[in-house]
């Protein structure tokens, strides 16, 4: 039977028509997200919700510092607010597309549905995972106004580096959205205990991404697996831009960064280059792998299977 052109047998119709089809497609998954996530609710109730979890958490390290490391300078106390401020839009977009999966698959059952609308999968997650990555940037804003205004923590405004932050972040929130797809992947194929995954892989970034301490103090082999991560370079960057003369995460006595290039910390050219490479490299695997994961799910009838856990 001959199909015309848009009807349910035209490839044409699951691939796409071009990058304005994509792009439409990922803007209503981008929507859909966000109605999701905030579940229709009241926005100030929503804003209240989004913004408890990134100050909490924020507060709660900061009381560690204070108490563990009584002795600790201005300085290092500001390296944790900040980096803990900014983990709350990283660990969204990192576990967003795999929480995606899960809840469409095993919460709603809508995943196969969805697979067989007009956009393909990898454009729905990404953006899904975009949404969340939104909903996370509102949190780390406002725990960032939070610092400023109970926790000393000093910005000036004058003195962001403002086209190496607006740098970063382009650079750096695909390559964090691609380590969620990469980790959707994943969750495609789990058959038990799926739903601990993103919390389980965002803990593991925590560690290796310079959030709240210098990779220096981590045994080589992991502070050489934090050099090859996106995320350690990215937060980096921002954390120079906001704060230029703040201690970085990367570098200082003792650090395999320091031992290999003789340098103390990097500089802002070298963190947008090694942000860009990493990220790079991360993207194609990350797409490679979901790509070949989608068409496993596919074939093993893997979109509708529930695990019960």
């Amino acid at each position: 039977m001959a199909v015309t052109a848009g009807g349910i047998g035209d490839s044409r119709r699951v691939e796409g028509l071009g990058l304005a089809d994509t792009a439409r497609h990922a803007w209503a998954a981008l929507l859909l997200g966000w109605r999701v996530e905030s579940n229709w609710a009241d926005p100030v109730l929503f804003a209240i919700y989004t913004v408890i979890r990134p100050v909490s958490s924020m507060l709660l390290l900061t009381m560690m510092v204070a108490i563990v490391g009584g002795s600790a300078d201005a300085s290092s106390r500001t390296f944790v607010i900040l980096g803990s401020a900014l983990w709350a839009m990283l660990v969204s977009g990192l576990a967003g597309p795999a929480w995606s999966v899960l809840e469409d698959r095993e919460r709603y059952r809508t995943l196969k549905y969805l697979y067989t609308s007009g956009a393909t999968l990898l454009v729905l997650l990404v953006g899904r995972g975009g949404s969340r990555l939104l909903i996370g940037a509102m949190g780390s804003l406002v725990a960032i106004l939070v610092a400023v205004a109970l926790l000393g923590l000093r910005i000036d405004p004058a003195a962001v580096d403002w086209p190496l932050l607006l740098a970063a972040m382009l650079l750096g929130l695909p390559p964090v959205l691609a380590l969620g797809i990469g980790l959707a992947a994943v969750c495609l194929q789990t058959r038990q205990e799926s739903w601990n995954y993103p919390d389980a892989f965002s803990g593991a970034m925590f560690l290796v991404s310079g959030v709240v301490f210098p990779l220096a103090v981590l045994p080589r082999p992991l502070e050489a697996l934090g050099l090859l991560n996106p995320v350690t370079w990215w937060v980096a960057g921002v954390r120079r831009a906001i704060i230029p003369g703040g201690p970085s995460s990367i570098g200082g006595a003792g650090s395999l960064w320091t031992a290999v290039t003789g340098t103390d910390a990097p500089g802002p050219a070298v963190i947008l280059g090694a942000l860009f490479l990493t990220g790079a490299v991360t993207t194609l695997v990350a797409t490679a792998l979901f790509r070949g994961s989608e068409r496993r799910a596919r074939d093993q009838g893997l979109l509708d299977r529930t695990t019960g856990s």
